[in-house]
């Protein structure tokens, strides 16, 4: 698309693109909330991340790769941890999970949810305290569960029949009583992509409520007493906004739960919401801080409790995008770019769906910026793509950026730090990037940049 087409087009866009600049004139310009805390422009244009340059972290590191504000990860944990006090954050290892992060949690005070046997193997590895550690997933092995018996794991999360009779046995063979909650799917469909609404019935997840299945779970585990049935568990989905479906969610789990009472004689001591809040990919979205969401989902609580006449149980909640999402972007080197006229102009940068496949997969949207220096050029409608072969690869769907862009320039995509590198992949053979992160004018690599010869190191043929 030619330069002077953007302008005309800006008041077109609607929901068709982020368009997270205040106006397409302002190119340079950083909205704060798309962005880590330590994140400025110099005077010449380019970004900083924790006192350092990026294109010093471009040329000592390469591109792409995952830039992490420590300062900014360290900054949510204890927003969270300040505004839950009364209640357990748990960090939900799922989006992103290594052993400097989770050294990080546990400095934090944080508790920690994994959810398959590797997550747990970086937790162990990393020396976070298993108490304080919870295991969820809907298909856990014999072997991933007696893994997490040994190690002394707090809280495993139950998810079928089957796996509460694997449970029962290995508990047995061990001389172990582990904790456990029961995931329940509540029936709540929470407002976002159909992928990653988990609460839902007809999906994998949990013990039905409708159906009975979680009320018939409970009480197989009171009666076989193998296991210390603690609570229930309920998540709803991710990139939730609206706490609304945490206020059906809670009033239908303390329904079960006040059923158990009254059945059972057991009151159980503690209830799990989940996590899936929101953060801002774009400037159409507006998060909650965590201090209005304790204020929100404790209310919900307390009054659906009353309502009940049950005590309030012991709260525990698992953010996971909403603590590491927002610390990190993603740098790119801009290769091409392809102005295919009167559509618009398509930018190609080094990495693509390999290092950020939530476009492709859930047509999510982003923001992106010019990080190596100002620009007075022309803003431009732009389409940010990937460098594999497929042409669903795109980064960033639409963003204003000046019609200057061009090859060797760097490209800074925010929002990048939940699922970005947990999903990557080595499609077209392509290395998965670095994690790196910034502090005090220093950076180190807490992932590694993976070769060919990592790649080639598993091909035994």
């Amino acid at each position: 698309m030619r330069a002077h087409e953007a302008g005309a087009l800006h008041g077109d866009l609607g929901s068709r693109g982020p368009a997270w600049l205040r106006s397409p004139e302002d190119v340079n310009a950083l909205v704060p909330q798309l962005w880590p805390r330590t994140v400025s422009r110099t005077g010449a244009g380019s970004l900083e991340i924790g006192g350092v340059n990026v294109l010093d972290l471009a040329a000592d590191y390469g591109t792409p790769a995952y830039l992490l504000d420590e300062d900014d990860l360290r900054a949510r944990c204890r927003d969270f941890a300040a505004a839950f006090a009364e209640a357990d954050v748990y960090y939900a290892g799922k989006s992103f999970i290594c052993k400097a992060v989770v050294r990080i949690i546990d400095e934090e005070g944080l508790f920690l949810d994994v959810c398959s046997g590797g997550e747990l193997a970086v937790a162990l590895a990393a020396g976070f305290p298993a108490e304080r550690i919870g295991f969820h997933g809907n298909n856990k092995s014999e072997s991933e569960l007696r893994r997490a018996l040994e190690a002394g794991v707090g809280r495993i999360i139950v998810d079928s029949f089957h796996e509460i009779d694997r449970l029962t046995a290995l508990a047995g063979e061990l001389n172990k009583r582990p904790g456990v909650l029961i995931r329940v799917t509540v029936g709540v469909e929470a407002h976002t992509h159909e992928f990653i609404a988990t609460a839902h019935e007809d999906q994998k997840f949990g013990f039905s409520l409708a159906g009975g299945s979680a009320f018939a779970a409970a009480a197989q585990i009171l009666d076989e007493g193998a296991l210390d049935l603690r609570g229930l568990h309920s998540h709803i989905g991710s990139q939730i906004f609206d706490t609304s479906g945490f206020e059906v969610a809670a009033r239908r789990i303390l329904e079960l739960q006040a059923q158990i009472r009254d059945a059972r004689g057991v009151e159980l001591p503690e209830l799990d919401l989940g996590g899936g809040f929101g953060i801002a990919y774009t400037t159409q979205d507006d998060p909650s801080t965590p201090g209005d969401l304790a204020k929100r989902i404790n209310k919900i609580v307390e009054s659906e409790c009353e309502l009940a006449s049950l005590r309030k149980p012991h709260l525990s909640i698992e953010p996971g995008r909403a603590i590491v999402g927002p610390s990190v972007f993603t740098l790119y080197e801009v290769g091409t770019v392809k102005d295919v006229d009167g559509i618009r102009t398509y930018v190609s940068v080094d990495g693509g769906m390999s290092d950020n496949i939530r476009t492709a997969l859930y047509d999510a949207s982003y923001s992106a910026t010019l990080a190596n220096r100002s620009s007075a050029g022309t803003p431009m409608l732009a389409r940010v793509v990937g460098k594999h072969c497929e042409s669903g690869d795109i980064v960033v769907k639409d963003e204003f950026l000046p019609a200057d862009v061009q090859p060797g320039d760097l490209i800074a995509v925010p929002g990048t730090g939940a699922y970005c590198r947990s999903m990557a992949s080595n499609y077209n053979h392509v290395p998965r990037p670095p994690v790196v992160a910034v502090r005090d004018g220093a950076a180190r690599v807490i992932v590694r940049r993976e070769t060919e010869d990592d790649l080639l190191a598993l091909d035994v043929g």
